[in-house]
């Protein structure tokens, strides 16, 4: 199951409460007070994990609490510190605040950790010759963790134009295929080998309609995950399959994608014209080039034709 954002509450430790104690030892006339400070509490801490693919542990927990810090005692001795909460994420992971218009942070690389909730202070002993003091609460917080899939290259267009079907021919990943829309539900990462030494990461995302950036068809959901990619390639149904006109759907999505995020629209696109195996596809393209004056890449996700072109002129956009 992929997850990819999701509500959860998180609390850390509280203080341990400073000792309240005297002492009397031999020839001291009065009692001298020895009381030692209490324990932080644990902090919450956000990790960004390689390991972790998706939010999915979040969809069954949503509690998460560090421990308190321990009481102080007399004799001066403190409180132990409670121990921190560990949340791991995948890379990627923007964490918010759930009731107000707040970013904490966005954890795009492996190995960044935040701390999210500090834990309360511990409490003072009387032994400073002052009465002693509670521990004070830690920080709680309802956050919102949001995914957005970091890879290179992100495959948009509407639906059933073959986006999948690229992604399991030149990739490992193997997302469900079919001959009907919305077929993706999630987005899918797959690894692109040109060679042994040129690779990259490629993102499936599901299609899109128009009305995608207000969410209609969940499509601001997907679009999320188009933000970190660096070239987009831009998959059209050339033969019409679905009835819908080749020029107007590349419109459509540019249109979508502009008004999701404006620096969407200036990112590098490669126009793949899929479907090229099918006797439609012919005369609609040479339509679409008469109208679309950028470079055109035909191809056909059945027999692989122009594939390999278009991989190399999308790869040429990453290194540029």
């Amino acid at each position: 199951m992929f997850i990819d954002h999701s509500d959860i509450f998180i609390k850390a430790g509280d203080g341990g409460d400073g000792c309240h104690s005297f002492s009397k030892g031999k020839g001291q006339r009065y009692k001298r007070p020895n009381g030692g400070d209490g324990g932080k509490g644990g902090d919450v801490i956000i990790v960004s994990d390689n390991n972790v693919q998706t939010l999915v542990n979040f969809y069954f927990q949503k509690h998460f609490k560090a421990d308190s810090g321990y009481n102080a005692s007399s004799n001066h001795k403190k409180g132990a510190d409670g121990r921190d909460c560990i949340i791991r994420v995948p890379i990627g992971t923007v964490v918010r605040d759930r009731d107000e218009e707040i970013t904490y942070c966005d954890l795009d690389k492996a190995a960044r950790s935040v701390v999210i909730a500090r834990g309360g202070e511990g409490g003072k002993g009387n032994s400073r010759k002052r009465d002693a003091t509670p521990g004070k609460d830690g920080e709680e917080k309802n956050i919102r963790l949001e995914l957005k899939l970091v890879a290179d290259v992100g495959i948009i267009g509407y639906p059933n134009v073959g986006k999948s079907s690229l992604v399991s021919r030149v990739s490992n990943a193997r997302p469900k295929i079919a001959n009907y829309p919305f077929t993706t539900k999630t987005p899918a990462l797959g690894l692109v080998r040109l060679d042994p030494e040129r690779s990259f990461l490629v993102c499936d995302i599901p299609g899109l309609i128009e009305g995608a950036h207000s969410g209609r068809g969940l499509g601001d959901e997907f679009l999320r995950h188009v933000e970190r990619t660096k070239v987009l390639v831009h998959m059209i149904d050339m033969a019409g399959v679905d009835g819908r006109d080749p020029v107007h759907d590349l419109e459509a999505i540019n249109k979508e994608i502009g008004l999701y995020n404006p620096v969407l629209k200036k990112r590098p696109q490669i126009l793949a014209a899929n479907k090229m195996d099918l006797p439609e596809a012919t005369e609609n393209l040479e339509r679409f080039k008469k109208k679309i004056k950028k470079k055109i890449h035909p191809v056909s996700c059945v027999t692989g034709e122009g594939i390999k072109e278009m991989l190399e002129a999308a790869y040429k956009k990453l290194k540029a």
